[in-house]
């Protein structure tokens, strides 16, 4: 009886996040602006208590890896070509627009990070996650890391010729047409 009174409280618990999940999706702007703020906070704690930097690294590195999983293509051209039949992004002016199709859309890249910001900030209240690490070391480490990454994943794009924005769908024009 009381393993019931758990998973039902759980349950209403995702019914409710699901709902305010729901009515933030169409709110981009706000929702990417709440995401700035957690961001600022966190780095001004870190920064203002001088700690918990293998935190900001363990984020950093993980923000990386989401980005380059919203930058990159459901269906990465780089594997379709041992399969001829596998759908494929065009590559000449003549074949059929296709939209890009992110294998992580833009809801949950903001989830996933507005999480992991959250996570982290969390985290920097519990004093035995306070690592001391050369902090030098990992600002080095993690610069290197993402130029090497986004050259990659730059080159990437440039060979098959994608590019992961778009800035919304087309719009015409009601008054020209009207006069025709």
């Amino acid at each position: 009886m009381d393993q019931d009174k758990n998973v039902s409280s759980f349950t209403r618990l995702d019914i409710l996040i699901q709902y305010y999940l729901d009515r933030v999706t169409p709110y981009v702007v706000a929702r990417w602006l709440t995401n700035l703020c957690l961001l600022i906070v966190f780095v001004v704690r870190i920064i203002s208590i001088h700690g918990f930097y293998i935190i900001a690294y363990c984020l950093g590195i993980f923000l990386l890896n989401q980005f380059l999983l919203f930058l990159t293509p459901k269906q990465d051209p780089s594997f379709a070509d041992d399969d001829d039949h596998a759908p494929s992004l065009p590559t000449r002016s003549n074949e059929e627009f296709r939209p890009f199709m992110r294998r992580l859309p833009e809801f949950k890249f903001w989830y996933i990070t507005f999480k992991a910001f959250a996570i982290s900030l969390i985290l920097t209240f519990i004093p035995i996650l306070n690592i001391p690490v050369m902090w030098p070391v990992l600002v080095i480490y993690f610069i290197v890391l993402f130029v090497l990454t986004m050259r990659q994943r730059i080159l990437h794009m440039i060979r098959y010729r994608y590019i992961p924005f778009s800035y919304g769908k087309m719009r015409y024009d009601m008054q020209k047409s009207s006069k025709k």
